[in-house]
């Protein structure tokens, strides 16, 4: 069970993706609406997993930037209902790991942040040679 952070505006993709990280075994610590609230909570609760809507992932205030500075080990999973070529790239410079699609479908969101935790930790090995 991985600790979780959910970081979007709106309450009831909030209240979703809570009911379903939750039901899938992961222990949601605390969600809010904005990125400085949601840069507060992941230091004072140190979750593994961070949900972050992209609204919140690209706004101004580099909450991503600032949460790999003081979280390197979170896993950071963007949220949105459309996802760009050119907006995953921009995303993943910024140091996002994976990506959730709305409207939320449970198997596909838990098997999205499980393969991403796998390929980190397959990255994080040593590798035999």
């Amino acid at each position: 069970m991985l600790k979780a952070l959910i970081v979007d505006a709106n309450a009831i993709s909030r209240g979703l993706l809570n009911t379903v990280l939750s039901e899938g075994g992961h222990d949601v610590v605390a969600q809010t609406h904005t990125g400085a609230q949601g840069l507060a909570l992941a230091l004072k609760h140190q979750p593994q997993l961070v949900c972050v809507a992209r609204e919140q992932a690209e706004d101004d205030g580099q909450f991503v930037e600032q949460l790999r500075a003081q979280l390197p080990k979170a896993i950071v999973f963007m949220v949105s209902g459309s996802l760009d070529a050119p907006a995953i790239q921009a995303a993943m410079a910024r140091g996002v790991h994976g990506f959730i699609v709305k409207p939320f479908k449970a198997d596909a969101v838990l098997r999205t942040i499980r393969n991403t935790v796998l390929a980190i930790v397959r990255k994080q090995r040593p590798q035999p040679g």
